[in-house]
């Protein structure tokens, strides 16, 4: 009767929705640790006791727990559908106005890639970032 109870209050606090809230980030790694510990721990007790379908089940959930743990969420990017930054972005990225002409974003361009070129010690990133800003711009007037 104690484990429907404990089951019970688990499914309540899952539909709740207070277990997403409380298991973000890395949270649902540790859940996961701790249920493979109890799950583990609870499979040498039934093995104990030698209730053998019960200590299979309870190991079983221990492994599956304890590889979810050890598990990183893959986190993506999202994308922007033109593939580059706004216009915005890149007016930001390059430090000009919105009133720039097309002569002002190229000695813009080339004062900041002078600096951030990457034979320069600066980043392909950075250098990728200014290349994009310009083209954008470039090709946005």
């Amino acid at each position: 009767m104690f484990y429907l109870l404990l089951g019970g209050a688990i499914l309540l606090f899952v539909l709740s929705g207070r277990a997403t809230r409380a298991l973000k980030g890395d949270g649902w790694r540790i859940g996961a640790g701790i249920t493979a510990l109890l799950a583990f721990a609870g499979g040498a007790y039934a093995g104990v006791r030698s209730e053998w379908p019960v200590c299979i089940v309870l190991v079983v959930i221990g492994a599956w727990s304890a590889t979810t743990a050890r598990q990183r969420p893959t986190v993506r990017k999202a994308r922007r559908e033109e593939g580059g930054p706004s216009l915005t972005e890149a007016r930001a990225i390059l430090g000009i106005g919105p009133e720039a002409t097309k002569a002002e974003i190229q000695a813009a361009y080339a004062r900041l890639i002078r600096m951030a070129h990457p034979d320069k010690g600066g980043t392909a990133g950075l250098a990728a970032q200014l290349n994009a800003a310009r083209d954008r711009l470039l090709d946005g007037k």
